[in-house]
């Protein structure tokens, strides 16, 4: 809906300061919050083969509302804006 294009070969804009806090903490203490307050569903926990939890970062999805850098509650997301003009294209407002 927001018409968000990003490059395929750009590194993604959101990242995590430590990899671990969003199964050994959030998961636990807060069933990972991050899968809830998105609004575009970036943030998934899914099982990996293993059947071990991982979380996961579905940066293409992302509509660049800042929610995550705002709501994390360990603050471990990081949001970069990113390369050229590949934020959400709102035609219609």
């Amino acid at each position: 809906m927001s018409n968000t294009n990003h490059e395929e070969d750009q590194p993604c804009h959101l990242t995590l300061k430590d990899a671990s806090i969003p199964i050994a903490r959030n998961l636990p203490l807060y069933d990972e919050p991050a899968q809830r307050y998105c609004p575009a569903g970036v943030y998934e926990v899914i099982d990996n083969a293993k059947g071990e939890k991982i979380f996961q970062i579905n940066g293409q999805n992302c509509v660049h509302c800042k929610t995550c850098d705002i709501k994390d509650p360990a603050q471990n997301i990081i949001w970069v804006a990113p390369e050229g003009a590949g934020g959400p294209n709102y035609p219609n407002m």
